[in-house]
């Protein structure tokens, strides 16, 4: 029996970290051929609703089945080195905390061993009127095992 191939497409988790591929392409850059700098939310983005994915959680059914989805409260983006037309970029994800009606996440987006940029975000859950809720215990129990806080020290 072979991989859902649709789950291939999500990423995979190593050592606790999401790791999901981005082919940058012309849409992505400038007319110098740099990646945009709004194109990294995306990517991030991308991540994380992929993250979901590998837990089983559909953003539509979240919405559907507990009237609940996420959206970004707070993100600092520390932009290091640009990426460029036809690099093939990795997003790298940690959830870092889960609680209440809080995820946060770390992320960071890679060329050949060398971190381009890294955001620190924080998601609310929201009910479907934008209204704050806690995260629902089965869609708490799908992330739970995604979650790797950072170190202190």
């Amino acid at each position: 029996m072979s991989a859902d191939p649709g789950l291939m497409l999500s990423g995979q988790i190593t050592d606790g970290e999401h790791r999901y591929s981005v082919r940058i392409f012309y849409e992505d850059t400038d007319a110098g051929g740099i990646v945009y700098y709004a194109r990294y939310l995306h990517f991030a983005e991308r991540a994380r609703s992929e993250i979901l994915r590998l837990a089983g959680l559909e953003q539509s059914a979240m919405r559907e089945n507990h009237d609940m989805i996420f959206a970004v409260r707070r993100c600092q983006v520390d932009y290091r080195r640009p990426a460029r037309l036809d690099d093939l970029v990795e997003v790298r994800s940690r959830l870092t905390e889960l609680r209440g009606a809080k995820l946060c996440a770390v992320q960071g987006i890679w060329r050949a061993g060398e971190e381009l940029v890294r955001l620190v975000v924080d998601i609310a859950s929201l009910r479907g009127d934008g209204r704050p809720t806690r995260i629902p215990a089965p869609v708490r129990a799908a992330l739970e095992p995604f979650v790797q806080p950072l170190e202190q020290g």
